[in-house]
């Protein structure tokens, strides 16, 4: 899912950018646009929102289940902590493969718009790759990178969290996997607005 949604996100920015530049006899940046925008943009940003949809509602699910049939309760009375038994691996694997997804995410939307300005706009594969190479640079990639951390950890704890305070019934386990997952989007486009605001300040 994370491939597929991020080849046409940047298969999009490439159709969408030469239209626009075409008219200014500029085609060749499109591959900046496909470049800056895939990398520091839209590659964490949807794989973001991909893994709040998938895992965190799983994580929210899984947790509201354990809940119901007192799994974490049984956990307290073994002198278990909950936190670090159940919480704290599940945060740290996501947090941890973030930015690998991100990286594949962003080699996938760059591989889209490659092939959309290639094979459907008629670029030079040659100008394409050398205009990429100037525009993204080792800041933009450390800035995505940073960004899927957070995200990561967003979702894990917002999946987690809302996951232990959901009550005891079965419908409480769907509501559960909803809220996390909507929650988890949310908070995912107000944080990469927060970032951009940042970023925007720091003139990164």
């Amino acid at each position: 899912m994370v491939a597929l949604v991020n080849l046409m996100v940047g298969g999009i920015l490439a159709f969408v950018g030469v239209v626009q530049l075409r008219r200014f006899g500029a085609s060749v940046y499109v591959a900046d646009l496909v470049g800056v925008g895939v990398v520091r943009e839209m590659a964490p940003l949807m794989t973001a929102i991909v893994m709040s949809g998938r895992t965190g509602s799983a994580y929210a699910a899984e947790l509201a289940t354990m809940q119901g049939s007192d799994q974490t309760d049984a956990l307290r009375a073994f002198g278990i902590p909950v936190y670090d038994y159940l919480i704290l691996p599940r945060v740290s694997a996501l947090t941890a493969m973030m930015p690998a997804l991100y990286l594949y995410a962003s080699a996938i939307g760059i591989g889209g718009g490659f092939a959309v300005a290639v094979i459907m706009l008629k670029l030079s594969p040659d100008a394409f790759i050398a205009e990429l190479r100037g525009a993204v640079t080792g800041t933009q990639i450390l800035f995505g990178l940073t960004k899927s951390l957070i995200f990561g950890a967003w979702i894990g704890m917002t999946g987690c969290r809302i996951g232990l305070k959901s009550g005891r019934s079965s419908n409480d386990v769907g509501d559960a996997s909803t809220r996390a997952a909507v929650t988890g989007i949310a908070g995912v486009i107000v944080l990469d607005a927060v970032f951009a605001a940042c970023a925007n300040a720091w003139g990164v």
